[in-house]
């Protein structure tokens, strides 16, 4: 299957070309991550090990507190896409043609990518409250205060209950901010863009890409998974991966000509 190129229209915002993708396209997508992660692999790669010590730290400091940990563990998957910032700027410059100023993107739409950033931390900070009440409604008061509190005691049957409509509701949060990131930041690090336009291109990538935009959705959420199951370890090079690759799907789903 080729690649279908489509104009959007709107009447109030100049939306650029759209780029229709096969299906497994983002396996591609995750190839050429990879790459730019062994190209770059000493920044890269600090810039994960960094990133996966400060979510293991600030998990193990608020583990007590289970609302907060569950809220923590997964809501770092909603803000990952500004703090891939950095991996976008890698993958940036390697397609850049000769040498250009470190976040430079970065600079001349500062503005908008705050705003962006903004947008996320309001997100997290709803989903946080969102898993209060969920605790505090399904969770029985001696598992909440259980000190020796552990993911096995979490998913026993007796609490389905419980992860069910937490697991729904967290899925939801997470589907709209996949659609509203996709390529947002990427285009506003690579264009002088505003946010709402950067956004709305992003819906319209998941509208004109539903099967492709799931299934790049769905190895996001396994690797993150993995990384987040094995208390941060993995998250060192996957999260660096998925950053690169990122820039490669904004790349390859807006048209540049």
């Amino acid at each position: 299957m080729s690649t279908v190129t489509i104009k959007p229209h709107s009447r109030h915002i100049d939306l650029p070309a759209l780029h229709r993708v096969p299906a497994m396209r983002p396996l591609s997508w995750l190839r050429s991550g990879w790459r730019d992660f062994v190209r770059a692999w000493p920044l890269s790669l600090t810039l994960g090990i960094l990133f996966a010590v400060l979510g293991y730290l600030l998990v193990d400091y608020v583990w007590a507190r289970l609302h907060l940990a569950m809220a923590l563990t997964s809501g770092f998957l909603l803000v990952a896409p500004f703090l891939a910032i950095g991996f976008y700027e890698i993958s940036r410059r390697h397609g850049q043609v000769g040498d250009t100023p470190l976040f430079d993107g970065l600079r001349a739409n500062a503005g908008s990518i705050g705003l962006f950033g903004l947008l996320l931390a309001f997100i997290l900070s709803a989903w946080e409250r969102i898993s209060a009440i969920l605790v505090g409604l399904f969770l029985k008061s001696d598992i909440v205060t259980n000190q020796s509190f552990s993911l096995s005691l979490l998913i026993a049957p007796e609490h389905m209950g419980f992860l069910v409509p937490y697991m729904l509701i967290g899925g939801v949060v997470a589907a709209l901010v996949f659609a509203l990131s996709v390529v947002s930041l990427p285009m506003l690090m690579d264009r002088k863009v505003d946010l709402i336009t950067a956004v709305v291109t992003s819906l319209w990538v998941v509208r004109e890409n539903p099967l492709p935009m799931l299934v790049w959705a769905l190895l996001i959420g396994v690797l993150g998974f993995i990384g987040l199951l094995a208390w941060f370890v993995p998250l060192a090079v996957i999260f660096p991966v998925l950053g690169h690759a990122t820039w490669h799907a904004y790349r390859d789903l807006v048209d540049h000509e």
